[in-house]
Parts: structure tokens; sequence; C-alpha cells
């Protein structure tokens, strides 16, 4: 806890990962909280600070797309810092924790989610539905349906549509008189997505359409294959539906049959994952823990335990853990990659 929750609760805020990351710690802390008393009542703090001090950021940010559709974020104040002779974009001020990219809104709207899970505060909530509520503005305006990645409409992904479905799926879940409503989204945003292409035949995502709306065969990142499975089982949740949790299985288990080395998770872009890669395995552990939280399997169980142990073991110095989680340690570790393994390891606590 301490080494995640430093990154949230103090003045300067953001000091060793990015934007999106950010709401991915508080996820983390979040999903700790609700196994432990004792992070529990810490955890309070950490997510009132983080949601007055984050929207009064001042940040300067641009996004590319790097080799193998790796996305590579960078910012004007604190490292990945722009390429020299970068021509930077203005300063703009996270109000509401809208920016340029539909896919940081819905880190940010499931952090919030599960922040209202542990505190019951409904200004979570609100928020959580504020930032849907940008997201659905833009959605079916692109020219394949769904949602754009970005405000620039220059691509259409897999997981800017699939933060989309889970968002509106958890909402379903939570937001009482209005729970129809996000439904609607949930189960629209899956039948467009079903019918996407971007599922393979071998049951895994690739990164995203092309500009003629078809599958474009990139790189097969392990949170592409994550988000999908919170979606789907909360999605199983509104609407009572097995199929859903069917599918979901599915892709966790060709993630985990193609995405694995003796049984541990990794990503292509090891060890050069820059500080958006690192952030992505945990996103699939963490998603994961979900639906094993709802419709068990013993080999899911195995799975986390044995990721978390490899970390622990193999991927730990002092209280810090870092990007290969087979090992070794890669020097220095970040909120990012810290996170992203705490993911793992919260997830094998919480279905062991």
């Amino acid at each position: 806890m301490p080494a995640a929750s430093k990154e949230l609760n103090v003045p300067r805020w953001i000091p060793s990962t990015g934007w999106w990351n950010s709401a991915n710690c508080l996820t983390v802390i979040a999903d700790l909280a609700a196994i432990d008393q004792k992070i529990k009542a810490e955890s309070y703090g950490v997510f009132a600070n983080t949601f007055v001090r984050a929207q009064l950021y001042n940040m300067q940010m641009e996004k590319t797309m790097g080799p193998n559709s790796l996305p590579i974020t960078y910012y004007g104040n604190h490292w990945p810092t722009f390429p020299p002779g970068w021509k930077k974009p203005p300063f703009i001020q996270t109000d509401g924790f809208l920016d340029n990219y539909y896919d940081d809104e819905g880190w940010w709207s499931l952090a919030w989610i599960a922040a209202y899970d542990i505190t019951g505060d409904t200004r979570y909530l609100q928020m959580a539905e504020s930032i849907f509520s940008n997201m659905a503005a833009a959605y079916n305006t692109t020219p394949c349906g769904g949602l754009w990645w970005d405000k620039s409409h220059t691509y259409v992904n897999a997981i800017a549509n699939e933060l989309f479905l889970d968002v509106a799926a958890h909402l379903a879940n939570r937001a009482g008189p209005r729970s129809s409503y996000y439904l609607k989204y949930a189960e629209e945003e899956w039948n467009w997505f079903y019918n996407s292409g971007m599922i393979n035949s071998q049951h895994l995502i690739n990164d995203g359409l092309t500009s003629t709306c078809q599958n474009n065969g990139e790189t097969i990142w392990s949170y592409n294959q994550g988000v999908i499975l919170g979606g789907l089982t909360e999605l199983s949740k509104a609407t009572k539906n097995s199929s859903y949790i069917t599918i979901a299985k599915q892709i966790g288990d060709a993630a985990i049959a193609n995405l694995t080395r003796d049984g541990i998770l990794h990503d292509v872009c090891e060890p050069n994952c820059g500080a958006d890669g690192s952030q992505f395995k945990g996103i699939f552990a963490r998603n994961l823990q979900i639906l094993q939280q709802y419709s068990p399997e013993a080999r899911y169980a195995t799975f986390l335990e044995e990721n978390a142990n490899s970390i622990w073991t193999n991927d730990r110095e002092g209280d810090e853990l870092s990007l290969i989680w087979s090992g070794p340690f890669i020097y220095p570790a970040n909120a990012s990659t810290q996170s992203s393994a705490m993911d793992a390891i919260v997830g094998a606590l919480a279905t062991s």
C-alpha cells in the first residue's frame, strides 16, 4: 500500500507515472482495500486527495502509436518527456477527469466506481457517470461504429471500446433507477464489438480496426484480453445471461495459452514497454480476478497464484516491483510497474 498510495496522496500528485496509469493505481488500491480492513481505512484519504487534486492537475500530454501499436504517452512535466523538437500541445486542466482520449476517461470512470464500491460515497459514482456521459456523446460517430480512441478521430481501437462496455456494464449494476440506460449502452456496445472483427479466430483481440473497418492484425496486448473479461462479467451480472461468461472464458483461456511462458504472463514489448505498456499485464490479472470471483475455475486461481509468487520471488527488490514478472528486477521500478504487479498479487489474494 505505501508504495502505491504515495504516488496519489501527495500535493505534487503524479510524480512517477502517467495520467491514465494513475487511475489504475487508484483502482488497485481499491481492490486491496476490499480484502484488507486496515488498507480500507487508509484508502479513504487517498481517494479524497486524488478526487480533489487530480482535477486541478495542469497537464501537457500527447499520445502516439509506436511499434507494434504500443501507445506511447509523452508529458511536459514528468517522464516520459517529449522528444527533442516535438511540437508540444497546450497545457490543459483535467477538470472532471476528461482529456483528449476516451480510453483515459474510461480508466478514470472505472477508478471512481471502484472507490464508490469501497466507500459508498456517491460523489465518486456521480463522477463516474459524468465521465461516461462524455464518452457516450461520441459513441457511434465513427465510420465503423463504436467509439473513437481519441477526440481527434484518428483510430477505432479495442481498448476504448472495451472500456466503454466495461464502464456501462459496471454502472448498469450500480446506478439504481438509471441502470437501464447504462445496460442499453453495454448491450449495444457488446453486440457491435463482437461483430467488429477485432476478436480473431483464436479468440484473441487484436489492437483495433483499419480505416476500412477491418481487423488490423496488430499486437495482441494483455490488457485488451483483460478489460473485456471484466466487462462481460458485469454484463452477465446485469442480465443473468451466462453466455457472456462463456465467451469471457474463451478469451481468458486463449490469452493464458498465448501470452504466457512457463505459466507467467508477458507482453511482447518487454523489456522496453515504456510508461504505457508496463501497465498492461496487471489489467489482465485484475479482470481475470473479477471473472474468477463471479464464475470460479481452478485454472484461473492457479494462474493468479503462480504469477503472484513469481513476482514476489523474481521481480521484487525490497518493497518495489518491476516490469517482468518472471524476473529479473529492472531498475527503476515506478508506480506503473508497481501497481501492475500489485494487481496480480491482489488478484491471487482475493481468489485464494
